[in-house]
């Protein structure tokens, strides 16, 4: 199933989503674009799943076209599953990623390895205009390091280590990453929702 049929707006202005989510969803009938401009959307939700919704459902109304939204962020056990939905805002609306892994790691300074653990998290949704949806989850478990690691990625990837490949999320390669993410895996639980939902939606 390579033949692109499917024309979707992905519900972001952040061009590291949408082409990490283009190399994963090659292989599905969606051809992803970019919004034509940006929609202002109050993410309120107290889940990943709720603000996705918001988001696709809004620009999927507004501009009239299959919208997909990602919700993404990291839990950390040690601060109670904070930052949590508040991840990209976390060190305040302007701050970088640097300034983000600086505060969660001058929050975790005195936590033990054995207590770093953390969790990535995405959210998924396809909605259509009509209110159809479709809505999958992928999870990454791993611990947060003392200090950063590696020079791919962005956001919380470089102090994101997982044990099971001994390597942050920042030391891995494109292709690993896209096998190995959480939005990897929410990816290919919508390529597989996608082939069992019914056509011409």
């Amino acid at each position: 199933m390579t033949q692109k049929q499917m024309r979707v707006v992905l519900a972001t202005t952040n061009s590291h989503k949408l082409d990490e989510l283009q190399r994963m969803l090659a292989d599905s009938p969606i051809e992803l674009v970019m919004p034509p401009h940006v929609i202002e959307v109050d993410e309120t939700g107290e889940t990943f799943r709720e603000n996705a919704r918001l988001k696709a459902r809004t620009y999927a109304r507004l501009l009239g076209e299959p919208t997909l939204a990602d919700d993404s962020g990291l839990s950390v056990d040690a601060l109670d599953g904070r930052p949590g939905v508040h991840s990209a805002r976390y060190a305040g609306n302007n701050a970088t990623d640097a300034d983000r892994n600086r505060k969660l790691l001058g929050e975790l300074i005195d936590v033990p390895d054995s207590e770093r653990g953390a969790s990535f998290h995405c959210a998924l949704i396809l909605a259509w205009p009509g209110g159809d949806e479709l809505t999958v989850e992928g999870l990454v478990s791993g611990r947060i390091l003392h200090e950063p690691r590696g020079d791919h990625g962005f956001g919380y990837d470089p102090v994101f280590y997982v044990p099971a490949l001994d390597k942050t999320f920042a030391e891995l390669t494109t292709e690993e990453k896209n096998a190995h993410s959480h939005r990897a895996k929410a990816a290919s639980l919508l390529i597989e929702a996608l082939q069992h939902a019914p056509a011409g939606r």
